[in-house]
């Protein structure tokens, strides 16, 4: 069912699919933009007709697919320029290594190049190709001269390979490349002229050089939030504990690995309009030692323990430096909404979101989560909905207040 209130719905897509295995993916890609309302055609490249038929792409899309560029018939009809011209945004993706480098020279060696020199539209690629490649200097050079040019970029991901290998260049996901898609048209959106600050992830603080004190949070949630943030048109900063999700489209993600190294972050990103404190950040730290300790049978070490910071108190402490609005997180095991609106109270932030991450809830690294919006005016029950629909939900509610504020 299509997305009425996307973005994209209405806008003309052009998908140009470059030869690589990951070109398989570009079908999702379709289903997921007209899912949101968006009407695309699609240019297959010789090398992308060898892992995906226009046929397919065709089925899809609903729309004629092209790849020849000096087809007689297609040139009559539908001209490499009137490609460009009658669509509202490029997507490439996969960008493979080989069309990333034409595209920074120049080349206009086939349809896809020819369509991607003479465009005037935004262009955004998604890059896809063996880990070796993706870390070769010329590719790196070439991307980063795309990125000047003002081309958009987004992944790639660290992940499993088609060699059988693992490491940084897998394609994002079809949603992935939709949402930054969005976020692309999103110029006079709710939270434009916005700044949002988000944390995210767990932390880890150092035992010894080799050990940690750390928790289960994945950072999905918080990610979600930024990335939903961004699509509204905020400008949007995620500070990040160590994770595996890779970084949300257009966000600006700071990595850290301790509590105190997310709040020097955190405090170097002030003022901000809003700050929600989606990470787990370890309440306590252990003092270092300079030395890998050394197991001793039959004794275990005593750990001497310090409080960290609280980064959401710090954030939410009156003065001119505190965000309009603070949101912060509780997750909590037992006594779910009593436990929430106390800490709310004592954090001093605006709204607490309390979610049940015991055991049984299984909140930990999954794709769904239970809300409890938790304000002045009571409790607001979200329900169990997906973390993306949390970020959205959030996003939309923030933009909401922030907008009241200023017409007060």
């Amino acid at each position: 069912m299509k997305d009425f209130g996307s973005v994209l719905h209405g806008r003309r897509i052009l998908l140009i699919v470059a030869g690589g295995i990951a070109a398989y993916k570009s079908l999702d890609l379709i289903r997921r933009l007209k899912e949101r309302g968006g009407v695309v055609r699609c240019v297959l490249t010789a090398g992308a007709r060898e892992f995906v038929t226009p046929l397919a792409a065709q089925t899809l899309s609903g729309e004629t697919v092209y790849g020849d560029l000096f087809s007689l018939t297609q040139e009559n009809e539908m001209g490499h320029l009137r490609l460009s011209q009658e669509s509202d945004l490029v997507i490439v993706a996969p960008a493979t290594a080989d069309l990333i480098a034409k595209m920074a020279a120049g080349l206009a060696d086939d349809l896809a190049s020819t369509i991607l020199v003479a465009t005037d539209k935004p262009v955004l690629f998604a890059p896809a190709m063996n880990t070796r490649m993706w870390e070769n200097a010329a590719t790196r050079a070439n991307v980063d001269l795309l990125e000047k040019r003002g081309l958009k970029r987004v992944g790639p991901a660290s992940g499993k390979l088609a060699e059988n290998e693992s490491g940084m260049g897998r394609l994002a996901e079809p949603a992935e490349i939709a949402d930054a898609a969005e976020a692309l048209f999103l110029a006079n959106a709710a939270l434009k002229g916005r700044r949002a600050l988000v944390t995210s992830g767990p932390t880890e603080e150092a035992i010894d050089p080799v050990r940690y004190i750390a928790n289960r949070s994945s950072g999905k949630q918080g990610h979600a939030i930024a990335a939903a943030l961004a699509r509204l048109g905020a400008d949007t900063v995620l500070v990040s504990g160590p994770t595996r999700e890779p970084d949300p489209p257009g966000v600006k993600v700071v990595h850290v690995r301790s509590a105190r190294d997310m709040l020097s972050a955190c405090e170097a990103q002030l003022p901000a309009d809003v700050a929600v404190c989606a990470a787990a950040v370890a309440d306590w730290r252990a003092e270092e030692s300079a030395q890998k300790l050394k197991k001793k049978p039959g004794e275990a070490p005593k750990l001497a323990l310090v409080e960290n910071p609280d980064i959401l108190a710090t954030l939410a402490k009156p003065g001119n430096r505190r965000p309009k609005l603070v949101v912060g997180f509780a997750a909590e095991t037992e006594n779910l909404i009593a436990n929430a609106k106390d800490k709310r109270r004592k954090k001093g932030c605006d709204w607490m979101l309390a979610n049940d991450v015991s055991e049984a809830a299984a909140t930990f690294g999954a794709e769904d989560n239970e809300i409890h919006l938790i304000d002045e005016t009571g409790v607001e029950d979200w329900g169990k909905i997906s973390k993306r629909e949390v970020g959205d939900r959030l996003a939309r509610r923030i933009a909401l207040a922030l907008n009241r504020q200023a017409a007060e």
